[in-house]
């Protein structure tokens, strides 16, 4: 592990996610799951969120795409709450999930749309 990417990538995802959920994570690690924290911390947010050419908001916004298309709810809940902190608005967030609909499919972006209202507080009636 490069202690160099691992203490950026620290630094990224805690400003990212929060300190506290950072924290808990990594202090819940048991031997199995450790390996996969400083993996996590290293490559995911050392070397790719660090990374020059793309700001915070559009690379929130990209995640939340690819995680919609992958139907993968508990990482999307998560990077919700990041893109906010990210500066991402609701109707950036909106936006971004409805456009997986051209590429992912009615489903996906419905599915994506609804769970983005729930855990975002805007499902307010139109």
């Amino acid at each position: 592990m490069s202690r160099d990417l691992y203490q950026e990538g620290l630094r990224i995802r805690r400003e990212v996610v929060g300190e506290e959920r950072v924290d808990s994570w990594l202090e819940s690690a048991d031997e199995f799951t450790a390996p996969l924290e400083q993996l996590t911390t290293e490559i995911g947010w050392g070397a790719i969120w660090s990374r020059p050419g793309l700001e915070r908001k559009t690379r929130s916004l990209l995640t939340l795409a690819l995680l919609a298309a992958q139907h993968r709810d508990a990482e999307l809940e998560v990077h919700l709450h990041n893109a906010v902190r990210n500066g991402c608005t609701h109707e950036e967030i909106r936006e971004t999930l409805l456009h997986t609909m051209a590429y992912c499919g009615i489903p996906t972006a419905r599915h994506a749309v609804k769970l983005a209202s729930r855990v975002l507080g805007s499902g307010k009636k139109a």
